[in-house]
């Protein structure tokens, strides 16, 4: 079982980074990628909600999907899961700490239609559920699944954003300052991460 565990944590975070390795959530990744420290934070607020989404999404889909036999509604079921908890977060952060609520802006409401989080809810199911059977420890591996994809998102943003700071006081020709120097930049890191592709864990 421990095996399992650190094979998904090594998967999720560095050999299938959802961000550098499927190409998902890119809006809130380029986006917010301009500070360190919001980036860290949006990171944070991100697998807050893919770990408690991950776990809830698994728990609705076995226990009520599965025996009224409605699985085909779950991708609006999770959307609902997913866009609550991103209405508490962006509340917790506007009561705490109204100087980033300001900062991530439109970027913190959008982590509902991240297609990150959501593709980590059905990543879960297609893994961890067998012809409707569940496999054993299902849900405590979506949920470590859910936490390692919320590390692997902010290790992306976070490693982007120090990137894009320290370009700041580079010379960049005028033609590529801006998205172009940031999307070259990522690709980079992709090509970066897809060194761990050969790693076998677990």
């Amino acid at each position: 079982m421990f095996k399992q565990f650190i094979g998904v944590v090594f998967s999720a975070v560095l050999i299938h980074n959802f961000v550098l390795y499927y190409c998902l959530g890119i809006c809130p990744y380029a986006g917010v990628s301009r500070d360190s420290r919001n980036s860290l934070s949006m990171g944070i607020a991100v697998t807050f909600v893919m770990s408690i989404s991950s776990l809830l999404t698994y728990l609705l889909y076995r226990f009520l999907l599965i025996p009224l036999h409605i699985e085909y509604l779950r991708t609006i079921a999770f959307i609902l899961i997913i866009a609550t908890f991103v209405q508490f977060t962006e509340m917790f952060i506007h009561k705490t700490n109204k100087t980033l609520y300001q900062n991530l802006g439109i970027y913190l409401p959008l982590i509902t239609t991240n297609c990150a989080v959501l593709a980590v809810a059905v990543l879960n199911i297609n893994s961890f559920f067998l012809k409707g059977e569940a496999v054993r420890y299902g849900l405590l591996l979506s949920f470590v699944q859910g936490v390692s994809a919320g590390i692997g998102f902010t290790l992306a943003i976070f490693l982007l954003a120090t990137i894009r700071e320290r370009l700041r006081l580079s010379e960049i020709p005028c033609s590529l300052k801006g998205a172009p120097i940031t999307f070259i930049v990522a690709s980079l890191l992709s090509l970066t991460f897809l060194g761990f592709t050969g790693m076998k864990v677990g």
